[in-house]
């Protein structure tokens, strides 16, 4: 690829490192030159990539402030590329374009970091609106000088889990309530107290409250306190949570659990900061500031009637989702060098090596206990293998190295002598020859054949009509280009498999990603390409 040099002024001199630098990543060319003579005459540096290849090369040479991400692109899907291009200290922002409506992939591109997703066509100005507010907000963000943050056992440098650590800093900044969410063992108590420990109440008391574990007839008298004779068993007084938590943080772990008796109580109490304690008519005050957390849907219980709105609106003043393992996969091995350290150390214990192996099944296992999974995995291996320097798969688990080695299986399409459903999670797009700078002859378009017989087997699929047959009923109109051929028959092929899988495992869209090994945002596409419903 010839050496990039930035539009810039009249002179023709490249001004990559002095001024702002935008990236377009589009196979349009009309709408890679429309918008970049926009962004020309604003005063910026622009430059195009027409391939995804090609525009994270430019990602990676040089520090561009903002990206223009295509989703649809000849050689890849934009949205599965944002992990790539938000590495890095100082990662630019991306602005998603594209030529579909899909409120999924909106979701999945902002949870990854990007600064907005704009629907193509588009006027220019809704265009370079969010280029402008993103290049204001970018200018203005170095100057906000947060301080460092505490974050002991919190590791990760993946988009997901840096934006909130940015969220930790605001609400570590603030006062006002904060809730965590997240599936079980993604470190919900950890970012609670990493939360008080660098808020101005760090000097403060941290008083964990599980709700779970409350008794029902006992949660006044837990949290408020009790006089004593006010209840059968009230021998003593009882110091409240709550007044514990004064001048420091409470933290009210599974918040869900709360029962609906108390939550109004509990509501004043966040509004007034004052209560009574059990039995007594005194009003006593407590300047506690509260963290929450829970793994249940607490939008969806307000809607059952098992949890107050009213509530709920002032729990989430703040709200830190947290994401599970196997949307962080990147952090995977940093996560495992920490705690392996943090473990030999505790025992003893030599630190030990990683084989290559190892390392790849911790990667393709799923971790459906997150975190805290790979921890209490990671202590079994360690504790087992004290004498040994090296760490192989076979010092895994069983339950874990059969899954890893199944997931490994389906990403590479192993093949025997049961059909099953095909994996298009790797299929490429086509690409032209000449984008991948290779001759006409040389180059050979992908053949795409079903997987068979990997450990993800489901037996007994036969497609309505053999693929020999669709192949000769296209040629027997009229002679198309092999490359026509082949397009037609992949589409095909992909569509017989969508309705396949979902005649067999329905609507739960968690199934079919598992099943196929797509991306939500590819199924959505391809369930789109093919006028297919769903739900």
């Amino acid at each position: 690829m010839p050496e990039p040099c930035f539009h810039s002024d009249d002179s023709g001199r490249c001004q990559e490192g002095k001024r702002t630098l935008v990236l377009i990543i589009d196979d349009d060319k009309i709408i890679c030159n429309v918008l970049s003579k926009k962004i020309l005459r604003l005063g910026y540096d622009v430059q195009c990539a027409h391939s995804l290849r090609k525009g994270l090369e430019l990602v990676e040479r040089y520090n561009f402030d903002v990206v223009f991400l295509d989703v649809r692109l000849p050689d890849g899907n934009g949205l599965e590329a944002l992990p790539t291009i938000n590495r890095g200290s100082k990662p630019p922002e991306v602005i998603i374009i594209t030529g579909e409506s899909d409120p999924d992939g909106a979701e999945l591109a902002i949870r990854n970091g990007a600064w907005d997703y704009v629907q193509k066509p588009s006027s220019l100005k809704s265009m370079l609106l969010p280029l402008i507010r993103a290049l204001q907000y970018r200018e203005k963000k170095p100057c906000a000088g947060l301080k460092a943050l505490k974050v002991n056992g919190i590791v990760g440098r993946s988009p997901r889990i840096k934006a909130c650590f940015d969220l930790l800093a605001q609400a570590a900044e603030s006062d006002m309530s904060v809730l965590v969410t997240g599936e079980t063992g993604t470190g919900k108590e950890l970012f609670a107290r990493a939360i008080h420990e660098n808020s101005a109440r760090a000097k403060g008391r941290f008083v964990i409250v599980d709700c779970a574990t409350l008794h029902e007839n006992l949660v006044e008298s837990e949290l408020f306190g009790s006089v004593k004779g006010a209840f059968t068993g009230a021998d003593s007084l009882r110091e409240g949570l709550i007044i514990k938590a004064d001048g420091g943080t409470l933290f009210l772990d599974e918040v869900g659990e709360l029962p609906l008796s108390v939550q109004k109580k509990f509501l004043r109490v966040l509004q007034e900061h004052r209560f009574r304690k059990v039995g007594d008519n005194r009003e006593i005050k407590s300047n506690f500031r509260l963290v929450c957390a829970t793994n249940q849907d607490l939008e969806a219980m307000t809607q059952a009637g098992a949890f107050r709105q009213d509530l709920l609106f002032r729990l989430r003043s703040m709200h830190i989702q947290l994401p599970a393992l196997i949307d962080r996969r990147e952090d995977i091995k940093e996560l495992t060098v920490h705690h392996m350290n943090t473990v030999c150390e505790q025992y003893g214990l030599p630190t030990k090596g990683m084989s290559p192996e190892f390392t790849e099944a911790l990667m393709n296992y799923d971790w459906p206990g997150n975190v805290r999974e790979l921890f209490g995995t990671l202590e079994n291996v360690l504790v087992s293998a004290r004498k040994e320097p090296i760490l192989y798969p076979q010092h895994l688990p069983m339950e874990v190295r059969i899954k890893a080695k199944k997931a490994c299986l389906r990403k590479g399409h192993k093949s025997s002598n049961h059909a099953q459903l095909p994996d298009f999670s790797e299929v490429p797009r086509q690409v032209e020859p000449e984008e991948r700078g290779a001759p006409v002859e040389d180059m050979e378009a992908p053949v795409v054949e079903p997987a068979l017989n990997s450990a993800r087997a489901v037996p007994d699929f036969v497609f309505s009509e053999s693929e020999s047959v669709k192949a000769s009923a296209l040629m027997a109109k009229d002679l198309p280009t092999l490359r026509e051929l082949r397009e037609q028959t992949v589409s095909a092929l992909e569509r017989e498999y969508i309705h396949e899988i979902l005649r067999r495992v329905g609507h739960d869209l968690p199934e079919v990603l598992r099943l196929s090994g797509i991306s939500r945002a590819r199924f959505y596409e391809l369930l789109k390409k093919h006028s297919i419903p769903f739900r």
